[in-house]
C-alpha cells in the first residue's frame, strides 16, 4: 500500500506551465497562452519542470517585475508591452541529452489584441507546438517531447518541485508526505497491538 502510494507521488509530466503575475504572487493560469490577451504592463510566466498536476507544478523563478523587465522598453502608441518570465528547469527537469538554458526575462512589445502566445513569438522565437496546439517548446527548448510521462525511475529523490518551491514559496511539506507519515505511524501501532495480544494469550 505505501509503495504504491510512493509511486503514485513519484510520477509525473515533463511540460511547459504558463503562469500569471498577480501582484507579488504567481496564478496558475485558467487558460492557454493562445486565448489569454494580456494588458499592457502585465507580467506572465512559463516554467519548464516535471510535476504532476498544476497543484504541484513549479513556479517561474528569478525577477517578475515589470518595470525592472520593460524599462528598457519604452511604451508607444498602438501596441502594449508584456512582461515574461522563462524559466528553462532545473537539470533534474531536462529530457535526457539535454541542458536547460538560463532562466531570463523579456517584454515583448506587440499590437493591442495580441495573444500571449504572439508576445511569446515576438522574444523567444521557435516555439513548438502538438497537434492539440500544447506549449511543448519555448526557444526550441526541448528539441523533442510534449507533456512526456515520467515514471518514478527517471525522477531524482529531490524533485524539480522541492527546488521551486524551496526558492519562492515554501509551503513546508506536503499533504502527501504527512498522510505518509501518519499510514506508516497507524501500521506500526497496528503491529505492536497484535504483538501484546499475542503475548497476553500466551501467558
Amino acid at each position: 500500500m505505501i509503495g504504491t502510494a510512493g509511486q503514485a507521488q513519484a510520477a509525473g509530466y515533463r511540460y511547459w506551465s504558463f503562469w500569471d503575475r498577480d501582484g507579488g504572487s504567481w496564478i496558475y493560469a485558467t487558460q492557454g497562452p493562445s486565448l489569454v490577451r494580456p494588458s499592457d504592463g502585465d507580467v506572465q510566466g512559463f516554467r519548464f519542470s516535471v510535476s504532476e498536476n498544476s497543484d504541484d507544478a513549479a513556479q517561474p523563478r528569478g525577477t517578475a517585475d515589470f518595470a525592472s523587465i520593460c524599462a528598457r522598453t519604452p511604451a508607444e502608441d498602438g501596441s502594449k508591452r508584456v512582461a515574461l518570465v522563462l524559466d528553462f528547469g532545473t537539470a533534474s527537469d531536462a529530457p535526457a541529452g539535454e541542458n536547460p538554458p538560463a532562466p531570463r526575462t523579456a517584454c515583448a512589445r506587440v499590437s493591442p489584441d495580441a495573444t500571449t502566445a504572439d508576445a511569446l513569438a515576438a522574444v523567444a522565437d521557435p516555439l513548438r507546438y502538438d497537434t492539440n496546439a500544447l506549449l511543448c517548446a519555448i526557444a526550441g527548448y526541448p528539441k523533442a517531447g510534449c507533456g512526456d510521462q515520467v515514471s518514478g525511475k527517471e525522477q531524482p529523490a529531490a524533485t524539480a518541485k522541492t527546488e521551486a518551491k524551496g526558492a519562492q514559496d515554501d509551503d513546508g511539506p506536503s499533504v502527501g508526505l504527512y498522510a505518509g507519515i501518519a499510514l506508516v505511524a497507524v501500521l506500526a501501532g497496528a503491529a505492536t497491538w497484535q504483538a501484546r495480544r499475542r503475548r497476553n494469550a500466551t501467558d
